[in-house]
C-alpha cells in the first residue's frame, strides 16, 4: 500500500505554485508586442491591472507615471500595497520625489521591464498579495 504525500496528493519535490482562478481575479495570461491578454480579454494599450479589475491606462510612456495617473487604484475594494511598473522593453529610473509620493500613498514600487512585471504580478497575485501592475506594452 502506498502512502499519499501530506501535500494534498503532490510529490514532495513538486514545485507547482498555487494558481489563482482566472474567473475570480485578473490574471495576465500573455503579453507581446503591443498587446496583453488579461483573464479572457485582449488589450492593445497601456493598462492598470488589479486583482479585481483591469482598465485602460492613459500613460503612453513609463516616464509619464504620476500619482494622479494611478487614481483608478483608489477605487479598488482592497487597497494596493505593491505596484509593479512595467516600463516596456527595459526599466527606467523613477525620480526619488515620485517614489516618495508613492510611498506616502502606501505604495511600494517595483520598476522592471514589462515581461518581468507580468510575471511578478502573477506570482504576487498567487501569493494573495495586494498587488497591481501598471503596464506599458512592448
Amino acid at each position: 500500500m502506498s502512502r499519499r504525500p501530506a501535500s494534498g496528493g503532490r510529490a514532495p519535490d513538486d514545485k507547482t505554485l498555487p494558481a489563482p482562478d482566472p474567473a475570480q481575479v485578473q490574471l495576465i495570461r500573455s503579453y507581446g508586442p503591443g498587446r496583453f491578454l488579461i483573464s479572457d480579454r485582449e488589450w492593445r494599450q497601456p493598462v492598470l491591472v488589479a486583482p479585481l479589475f483591469t482598465t485602460a491606462w492613459n500613460v503612453a510612456r513609463a516616464e509619464d507615471l504620476t500619482l494622479e495617473s494611478l487614481e483608478p487604484l483608489k477605487a479598488a475594494p482592497v487597497p494596493t500595497e505593491i505596484l509593479v511598473l512595467g516600463c516596456g522593453a527595459r526599466a527606467i529610473f523613477v525620480p526619488s520625489d515620485l517614489r516618495a509620493s508613492l510611498k506616502a500613498a502606501g505604495l511600494a514600487l517595483e520598476v522592471v521591464d514589462t515581461g518581468s512585471a507580468c510575471r511578478i504580478y502573477n506570482v504576487l497575485l498567487a501569493e494573495s498579495r495586494r498587488v497591481a501592475a501598471a503596464l506599458i506594452p512592448l
